[in-house]
Order: structure tokens, then sequence, then C-alpha cells
């Protein structure tokens, strides 16, 4: 609309100065100020909107709780820097150690890792076997006897407790040196004791049975990891077993990624609109990055019968509609070969890297461009 009021005035001074040069009074022109500037009928004038060179929404590409953002707006990042991620990562961080772990005993010498990996076989041989002997020692069912034994009894010790309690409370309003309140507070204390002494036998009992099963449980692993490391080695690393490793790294990689937000260049972080400890989605935004060391405007509203006058490479004056007393230049690097419809306008898309800057230019200010044809 702007851009045809703007022809409209050109075409109408042009008409009124062809009038006034045909009248019998010849008077001097006025000195054109900017607001009067005449655009040539072939000039090209379309709206568009001001955008860094780079910009993107980033979202967690899986569902999740935010664990940690890392970034506030206004932060300067660097490509790869990690600006936030969900709980879920750690156990995506353990998959991927494995398997990079897996994927770099292959690349060792096998030659040399084989015998380093016989020994830690045996050594974990040894250790099982020790932990396996204490394990079929040990009474398990004994152990758990005297653990329900001992429950049995915290909770006839907590009903002793409870009625040393009522006994205090009938004399606690009493003096302090009263016979009577000093029998009851002893034995209040001495109930409060008994008490904590058998849930510490309680706890010892059940640590005791729990650290021979565990102990036996982490020998059957390391002995199974210390078996499968030194099979492994017997083969040696050949290509297949190769490729697989290194797609098991990948796949861990990617699915790792889902759960970070990663900076895709470097930039500045212009939002976050999320909160540790908030459920996300795959369509929930997260962070806003944009690179403002470039600017490029998008046209809106180039029609059909404009852009045949436009072409890559031209010069472009633009005007941004907020600061009327600034004119960036700006060069076209693209036009694209798509179109869109807008009341029976076809329209197309007209990319213009910006030449220069202003401090007081924003993200999304709408601008005037004009595509001086006529030159």
């Amino acid at each position: 609309m702007q851009k045809n009021i703007l022809k409209f005035l050109s075409l109408t001074m042009l008409a009124s100065l062809i009038l006034a040069a045909c009248g019998a009074t010849q008077e001097p022109a006025a000195t054109q100020t900017p607001a009067e500037e005449i655009f040539a009928s072939s000039d090209v004038i379309a709206e568009g909107r001001l955008e860094p060179i780079h910009s993107t929404n980033l979202t967690f590409q899986a569902r999740g709780i935010v664990e940690m953002i890392s970034v506030r707006a206004g932060d300067v990042v660097s490509e790869g820097d990690v600006l936030a991620r969900l709980s879920n990562a750690g156990a995506a961080e353990a998959q991927l150690l494995i398997a990079q772990n897996t994927y770099d005993t292959l690349l060792r010498n096998e030659s040399g890792d084989r015998a380093t990996l016989w020994n830690a076989y045996m050594n974990a041989q040894i250790v099982r076997a020790d932990a396996e002997e204490k394990w079929e020692d040990f009474d398990a069912n004994a152990a758990d006897d005297r653990i329900e034994d001992i429950e049995a009894e915290i909770e006839d010790l907590k009903d002793d407790l409870q009625d040393a309690q009522d006994e205090f409370d009938k004399y606690k309003d009493l003096n302090e040196d009263n016979s009577k309140r000093k029998t009851a507070e002893d034995d209040l204390e001495a109930a409060q004791e008994s008490l904590n002494a058998k849930i510490r036998d309680l706890e010892q009992e059940t640590r005791t049975r729990d650290e021979v099963k565990a102990d036996y449980d982490s020998a059957l692993a390391a002995e199974a990891e210390a078996k499968y490391q030194y099979e492994i080695s017997l083969d040696g690393p050949n290509a297949d077993q190769l490729a697989i490793a290194k797609a098991n790294v990948d796949a861990a990689q990617d699915t790792l990624s889902n759960y970070l937000i990663v900076a895709p260049f470097s930039g500045i972080v212009a939002d976050v609109s999320i909160k540790e400890g908030e459920q996300v989605g795959t369509d929930t935004r997260a962070v806003s990055l944009a690179d403002f060391s470039e600017w490029i405007v998008e046209t809106t509203d180039v029609t059909e019968l404009e852009v045949v006058n436009i072409s890559v490479g031209q010069t472009v004056s633009i005007r941004p509609d907020a600061l009327p007393d600034l004119e960036l230049a700006g060069v076209v690097t693209e036009i694209s070969n798509a179109y869109t419809q807008s009341g029976g306008d076809i329209l197309y898309t007209v990319r213009i890297r910006v030449d220069g800057s202003d401090p007081r230019v924003k993200w999304g200010m709408t601008v005037e461009t004009i595509f001086r044809t006529g030159e």
C-alpha cells in the first residue's frame, strides 16, 4: 500500500511540474526535501522485514524434564556449545560412553592388549570366585529371619516408647526435681535409647546381607565384561566389527543429541523460553539464537510485474519505518523462483544483503526497499 501511495505522489508531482512549465509565468523550482523525493516510474518500492543473517528457534527432539540451562538471553555462544539439556541425557551419555569404549578397544593394537585383557580376565575370575564362596557360605534365609525378628522387636520398642512418652506427659508439668517426673523422664530416655540401638542392629544386619550379595553381583558383572573384552580381542578388529562399533557410536550420539540443545552456529541468545524442572516436548521452543553480525531483508510484496525489473547484484536503498532518518544500502542476493498468491497478486520474495548497520535497528523491523531500476 505504501509503495503505491509513493508512486501516486510521484506521478502527481510530475504532472504538477509539467503544468507549471506550460504556464505563462515561470517560477523558480522549490528546493526538494527528503519527504518530496521523486521516484522514477520504473522504480520498484517494496515492503520488507529485517532479519539476522542466521536465526533459528531450537527445540529438543525428545520429551523430558529440563535438567540444565547454561545460557541467558544476550549471552554470546559458539557453534557446538551445549545450551540446555534434559534429564534423560545422563543415560544417553552412559550408552555413548559404552559404545565409544567398545569402538576404541577395537582400534587398539590387538597384540599389545591381549595379554592385559587376559590378566584382567584372570583377576576377575579370582575376585568372582572369592565373592561367590562368601555368598554360598552366607545363610541368606537366616539373615532374613534375623531381620524380621529385629523388625518385630522394633515395633514392640516403639510401643514401649509411646507408653513411656504417655507416662512422662502425665508429670512433665511438675517441677524437674519431682521424683515421679524424673523417673518418667529416665524411662522415656531409656526407651528411646533401646529403640535407637535396635534400629542400628537392623541396619547392620541388612547391610551385612546386602553387601555380600552386592559384592558377588559386582564380581560377576566384572568377570563377564573382562571375558567379553578378551574374547573380542582374539579375532582382532576387522572391518565388519569396526563398522558395527562405529555405527553404534553414531547411533548413541544421535540419541544423546535428542536430549541436548546445541548451538548450530555462533551468535547471540535472543530468548530462552524454558525453565529448569519444566516438562517439555518436541514442539516446545527452547532457545532462540541469532547471528547479528549481518542483516538481511526479505520482501513481502514484490509482484510479478515488478520482479522482472529486479536482478541479483542490484543495489537497493533500505529505510526502516521506525527510523525515517536512516537509509541503509543493500544488494540483491537472491530472487525466489517460487511464488505466493495474496489478494489476487502473484508475489515473489527478494532477499537483500544489508551493507553496514546501525545500533538502532532491531530484528523484525519493517522497512521500505527501493529498487532504482532507472539507473
